[in-house]
């Protein structure tokens, strides 16, 4: 197999390499890590007699998020306040043509499911990612561990139900969230705290992902009025030649604040019953290096 043959053969690939990597770690820049990892392995080695390159490379890079993975929680860093994933920009609509696969797609790399993922073990997570993500078959998924097919559908089942018992309700209707998304920006920019009140569930949450490097409660919010007031308070302090974007956000709409071009803060709405019931708020200046500058 000649060199540009199994570059053009892994380019092929990486779209889903990365999308395995992402989902499996929740983080941008080591997903990239591990599917550049994969890309050594796979020109260090003979290809000749590899029948099935997707499937081979899904378990390299598989086995290689897993053993990140696990490298990540043994060291177990201290993470100042809340942690969320690191927000990418997806548009799955210009990639995958059918509605359904779209959003399986964008469910499987929302915030509220990779915040869940994370309390999965890593086999958990590998099954639930390469399982309800992708749609590999069992068997596939038990060669890629190296797990009897048995073990492999109980391991689903487990973190199937782990994650619908734990993901919140919230409505999905991009739509929706794109018009309250932009009301939020108005009432905020705008001062006007009644109306950004009036977007808010009672018992709305805000949670904020800095990690001690930006200006963010470290602690979740919890209720209208203290949700209200910060956002208050935050949007009467001006951030240098701002703009704002309203991109598609982890598979749903969502508000990017620039600061000079540069991804300065990244809000993404979560509602029901057509209120605001969760923020997700990021400010984490190391976790916005994946989103586009203007």
């Amino acid at each position: 197999m000649a060199s540009d043959t199994a570059t053009d053969v892994f380019e092929e690939h990486r779209p889903v390499l990365t999308g395995v990597a992402y989902r499996m770690l929740g983080r941008a820049a080591d997903a990239e890590d591990v599917v550049q990892d994969a890309w050594l392995r796979w020109t260090a080695q003979e290809r000749d007699d590899v029948a099935e390159p997707r499937g081979y490379l899904v378990r390299i890079t598989t086995r290689l998020a897993i053993d990140r993975l696990r490298q990540i929680r043994a060291r177990g860093e201290a993470y100042i306040g809340p942690w969320l994933p690191e927000p990418i920009a997806t548009d799955f609509g210009s990639t995958v043509p059918d509605t359904a696969e779209q959003a399986v797609l964008a469910e499987s790399v929302s915030l509220a499911v990779l915040v869940v993922l994370e309390s999965l073990s890593p086999l958990e997570r590998a099954v639930f990612v390469l399982r309800e993500a992708f749609g590999f078959p069992y068997g596939e998924i038990a060669t890629t561990l190296e797990r009897s097919e048995a073990a492999v559908r109980q391991l689903a089942g487990r973190a199937r139900r782990h994650v619908e018992e734990r993901k919140p309700r919230y409505d999905v209707d991009p739509g929706e969230r794109r018009d309250l998304t932009q009301r939020f920006l108005t009432a905020a920019a705008g001062g006007d705290l009644d109306a950004l009140l009036d977007l808010l569930a009672p018992d709305v949450r805000m949670i904020s992902d800095s990690g001690g490097k930006a200006k963010a409660p470290v602690r979740i919010l919890e209720g209208a009025d203290k949700v209200g007031r910060f956002l208050f308070a935050v949007a009467k302090q001006p951030i240098p030649a701002a703009d704002f974007t309203f991109p598609e956000i982890n598979g749903a709409p969502g508000l990017v604040v620039f600061s000079a071009g540069k991804p300065d803060t990244v809000f993404q709405l979560e509602i029901r019953g057509g209120v605001i019931q969760c923020i997700h708020l990021m400010r984490n200046p190391d976790k916005l290096g994946a989103l586009p500058t203007l």
